[in-house]
């Protein structure tokens, strides 16, 4: 009798409780590994790109003597501008999701709001610089692939834009916390790629 009473309170522990807690091989948390294979995969895109741009300017600086071609300027200044913006809404993030963590919330919230103003600053400017470039697309290859390498990158800028209102949006509302905060980790580091990637098409398309 006390035998089936231990087996049928085992059982009700067992139901209780559930199945036992996912093991993971790794440390890495499944979602933060997503985002870092995502990241590797945008990494080969862009580097089609940068193929792509390599191979025209080797193409045409033979044939020309110099690049880029006669005609066009590359306002380097102004994407210098730019650069600094960038990499300082990379500091902004990383004060939002050390805050998080150290449950202050005034710092995340204060980051965020940061990082979205410099980011939307960066873009602002990118599109105000596009319009006084005095060349298009269609021009000759160089223009084509100077916006697509820019315009490639300023599209991920909008797509982080848009993780960083929710994100923002949902610090507000008091959803993050030490305990829970998956949801900033992921889009800093997003965020933290596009800068890093603005850095290497600064150099490559306005200064080399």
């Amino acid at each position: 009798m006390n035998a089936f009473a231990d087996s049928h309170d085992h059982i009700a522990d067992d139901h209780h409780h559930g199945p036992p807690p996912i093991h993971y091989s790794s440390r890495v948390a499944p979602a933060v590994l997503g985002m870092f294979l995502f990241i590797a995969s945008e990494i080969m895109l862009f580097g089609a790109f940068f193929t792509v741009y390599f191979f025209d300017r080797v193409v045409n600086h033979g044939v020309n003597g110099h690049w880029p071609p006669e005609g066009f300027h590359r306002p380097a200044f102004v994407a210098l501008i730019n650069t600094l913006i960038l990499v300082s809404s990379s500091g902004t993030m990383h004060w939002a999701d050390s805050s998080v963590k150290k449950g202050n919330r005034a710092g995340l919230q204060a980051g965020l709001v940061l990082t979205l103003c410099l980011g939307f600053t960066f873009l602002i400017t990118q599109v105000i610089e596009y319009h006084r470039l005095g060349f298009n697309t269609g021009d000759t290859s160089f223009a084509a692939t100077f916006f697509g390498l820019t315009g490639l990158h300023g599209a991920h800028v909008f797509i982080g834009l848009m993780i960083l209102l929710v994100m923002t949006i949902r610090a507000f509302r008091g959803h993050f916390s030490p305990e829970h905060h998956h949801g900033v980790e992921l889009g800093g580091i997003y965020w933290h790629f596009v800068d890093v990637m603005w850095i290497v098409v600064y150099v490559t398309v306005y200064l080399l």
